[in-house]
This record gives structure tokens, sequence and C-alpha cells, in this order.
């Protein structure tokens, strides 16, 4: 299954699209998109699947995704209430010249790098909040003027990391299809006993094939990508849920404690308890100074 390619409809007198998006309507499959997306989290928590990265989301966070750039958020359960500010436009929707002026450079340098995804950090993702919110009722000429002091503040800033190192295809062909379609079952099954030659016979090929194509493709090894998304799944659990640790390594897709503790601190630096603890340190400390 290659990802849903979305037509994103404009409203009448809108030259791009700025709508928040809650819980049912957040929840969208893997997909992508000619437009450019600005995304802030107004609501939840849960994984974000952008090109090969798989991560974490949390309420405040913001990304900028480019054209193309295949992508889904799934939040951290099903009762969860999540929402999101949803900003997307097409990279001429200014009129096709706008780009070619020596001023917005910079900007043709910033939707050159968001073909990797770009996760916003810092000062720079608190400074963005307010201006992401208010593009949703921003009306007439100003909505053109906030959204270019969005990507102006995104293209100057220090404060980003990109995340995903997965090119880029053609839509619709024959290799995006392919390594669309190992990602989708990767995030459907990743609980369950994947083996490498079930994934192979999947994309239709022959293990040693698979594995040196996945590697081409994404930079990491398909172990490596499923480990990632199991381990993502499994901060959750620890943030979100009282179950063990043991119980969250089984329901994660682990068949042994030893193994998960040791994808665990490969992926995250730190076991799988210091993990829990830190996270609830801190939201012990954030309800003391809420408090003061």
């Amino acid at each position: 299954m290659k990802p849903i390619i979305e037509r994103l409809p404009l409203l009448e007198n809108h030259s791009f699209v700025a709508k928040t998006h809650a819980t049912p309507q957040f929840e969208v499959p893997w997909h992508q998109h000619v437009e450019y997306e600005l995304i802030l989290f107004t609501n939840g928590e849960g994984a974000s699947y952008i090109g090969n990265y798989v991560g974490e989301f949390i309420t405040g966070d913001v990304f900028f995704l480019g054209s193309n750039l295949p992508h889904t958020f799934q939040k951290a359960n099903a009762a969860l209430f999540t929402s999101a500010v949803v900003v997307h436009f097409k990279e001429d929707f200014w009129g096709k010249q706008f780009m070619e002026l020596p001023e917005t450079r910079s900007i043709r340098q910033l939707f050159q790098l968001s073909a990797r995804g770009i996760r916003l950090t810092g000062n720079c993702r608190q400074l963005l909040n307010p201006m992401i919110r208010d593009l949703e009722n921003t009306i007439g000429f100003n909505s053109i003027i906030a959204l270019c002091k969005c990507l102006q503040l995104i293209s100057e800033t220090a404060d980003y990391e990109t995340v995903s190192t997965q090119e880029i295809k053609e839509l619709n062909s024959k290799h995006q299809e392919r390594i669309d379609n190992i990602f989708q079952y990767t995030i459907a099954h990743f609980q369950d006993p994947v083996s490498l030659t079930t994934i192979a016979s999947n994309a239709g090929m022959s293990v040693p094939a698979f594995c040196n194509y996945f590697k081409k493709s994404t930079k990491k090894t398909y172990i490596e990508f499923l480990n990632e998304v199991r381990i993502g799944y499994a901060c959750k659990q620890l943030m979100d849920t009282q179950m063990t640790v043991e119980q969250i390594c089984y329901d994660s897709g682990y068949s042994t404690l030893a193994n998960f503790n040791k994808q665990f601190i490969k992926v995250k630096k730190i076991t799988p308890s210091k993990y829990r603890k830190t996270f609830l340190n801190r939201v012990t400390l954030s309800s003391v100074n809420a408090g003061n």
C-alpha cells in the first residue's frame, strides 16, 4: 500500500489552508501531498513517522515538512484527545515568479531543507506557537504576511533538527510505492513477530536483495528502523501507563527483556526504567513550578 495522496481543497478567497484538525479528524493514515506542511500540535502526544524517521510529538511541537514527504502522526492511545493547527501551501501559491526573487533565497534554501523534515526546537518553537495559531484566523493580505513571517523565522533560526534521511521520489514511482508499503506494514505490525523473511516477501524480494534495497533507500537497516518504531511505542507506554517494563517489552514486539533493554539503550541512550523515572521527575517539577 502506497501512502494516500491527499487532495487539499482551498476555501473561497484563500490561497493556502490553515485549519485546526482535532480528534477524530486528526487521525490520518500514512500519506503525502504536494503542499508544504507547517504543523503545530496544540493537544496530545504520540508517535511521528516522517520519511524514514521515527520519533515522538508532544503538545507544543512544531514540524515543517517538504512537498511529497510521506508522513503520519499517531496519537499515543485511542482515547487521547489530539489536535493540531495544520498549514498547507503550494510552493507557487504566491505566484510562480515570487520564489525567483533574490530576496527569497533563504526561503528557497528552507524549502530544500524541508525535504528531510524539520522539527523546530528551543526559542523558535516558542515564538512560532502563537504565530501559527493566529494564521487560522488571519484574513486578507495579512494572512500572506503572517505566513511569510513564520517562514522567515524558520529560515533564520538555528533551533531545529532535520529528521529524515530518505530521498523523496516522484509520486507513483515503483520505488516509492515499495518503500512506503514497507513502512506502512511495519507501522501496522511492529507489535507482532516481524522477520526479514516476512517483510522481504511482503516487498516481493529475496532477503539479501531486500536488505540491500532498504539500506540504500533509507540509510539504515530494516532492523534499525523496526527497533526505532518499537522503542518509540515503548516510550509512550512508559510515560502514559502503569505497565511494568516487562509488560511493555512484550507489548512492543520484543520476545525477551534482555533484548528490549539492549535496543532501548541503543536508541535512547538510557534504560527504560531511567527513562520513566526521568519523565516522572520532569512532570513533578512542572507541577511544582505551576503551583508556585
